[in-house]
């Protein structure tokens, strides 16, 4: 089994290359980290172009079965030194893969008849999106719709936090129009997530087919939102601070719709 021992070769270089937003556009890959999470991604249909495995490490990985779903001539092997280095993440299970992304539409999105859709408008941060993936799949949501991202779907980061829940949940990417008229097309009330609002959460009827709407945490939503939502609602605050990090507010919201709707 011949290895790459070599930190200058290229194809190590290629996964440093692939951290930045600009070469995964110009690549048309992304880096998947983890037997989890490329399991994930092979359930959703995506496939690898290559597959690195570091059989050291890969030989305490919880997910052994992984490596025969993936064809030999797309495995290729490092060295522990090398892999190491280039791993994104400390305790990682000796897997690294390179995928072609998807798009994402809206029109692609399949929705049950009575939906819940989780909108964040303008995310930035990808640990914050990762986590709201997180909660987006342990509540089975319908979809994430990301309006006017300021952050790439397919960041690491993203993924790593997601814990791989970017291949489990449905997700869109979007303007915030665009978002706007469809979920007027399919009568899905929103409730738009706002500090000053009068409304608690927990007095809302989430029942019937709706979306919370969550804005960035420095600034929350923009006007657009605000005053094109059905309804503002808030979270109480007992103690000094004012808010929530923003993935914490989206579970919060997010699970009091399924309580209300028994799940």
């Amino acid at each position: 089994m011949e290895q790459i021992i070599s930190l200058q070769n290229p194809r190590v270089k290629q996964i440093v290359q692939l951290s930045k937003a600009r070469e995964r556009r110009e690549q048309g890959l992304v880096v998947v980290e983890g037997a989890r999470e490329i399991g994930f991604a092979l359930d959703a249909g995506y496939e690898p172009e290559v597959l690195y495995v570091c059989p050291e490490i890969y030989a305490r990985s919880e997910y052994p079965e992984l490596l025969s779903r993936i064809i030999p001539s797309k495995r290729m092997f490092f060295s522990q030194a090398v892999f190491e280095k280039v791993a994104y993440r400390e305790g990682s299970d000796g897997l690294i893969a390179l995928i072609k992304p998807k798009e994402h539409r809206l029109d692609q999105l399949q929705l049950k008849e009575n939906p819940f859709i989780i909108v964040l408008e303008s995310v930035e941060k990808p640990g914050n999106l990762g986590a709201v993936l997180r909660t987006a799949d342990a509540a089975r949501v319908d979809a994430v719709v990301i309006c006017d991202p300021l952050t790439d779907l397919y960041n690491p980061n993203a993924i790593r936090s997601s814990v791989g829940c970017l291949f489990t949940v449905q997700v869109a990417v979007c303007s915030s129009k665009e978002c706007l008229d469809w979920m007027k097309l399919l009568n899905i009330k929103s409730f738009a997530a706002e500090l000053r609002a009068s409304e608690w959460y927990q007095d809302c009827d989430f029942k019937g087919p709706s979306a919370i709407l969550m804005g960035t945490e420095a600034d929350g939503l923009t006007y657009f939102w605000l005053d094109n939502a059905d309804k503002r609602i808030k979270i109480p605050m007992r103690g000094v601070i004012d808010s929530l990090n923003v993935s914490v507010s989206t579970a919060v919201l997010t699970f009091e719709a399924m309580r209300q709707r028994g799940f």
